[in-house]
């Protein structure tokens, strides 16, 4: 799978847990609600970097695609333990 593809349907999955665990985050303890906020500052930080990936109109370096590539994987690790947390 090409890297543009693997980012994108990255995007997908990490928009999908975002929005399960807003739904659940109003009854999360302090901490995890701080740990939610890190995540949503990742968040932004990886959004803005696959937008930049994805204008055409600029030419994307393979390390810029592999630094978001490992953002959203770190993320994606961080919404799988946000979602352990609130399922307990």
């Amino acid at each position: 799978m090409e890297l543009h593809e693997e980012l994108a349907k990255l995007s997908e999955t990490l928009k999908q847990q975002r929005d399960e665990i807003r739904l659940q985050l109003h009854l999360a303890s302090a901490d995890l609600k701080d740990e939610w906020e890190e995540s949503e500052r990742e968040w932004g930080h990886f959004k803005d970097k696959f937008a930049e990936i994805i204008d055409e109109s600029k030419e994307t370096s393979t390390e810029l695609l592999e630094k978001t590539r490992i953002v959203g994987e770190e993320l994606k690790i961080a919404y799988k333990n946000i979602h352990r947390r609130l399922s307990s």
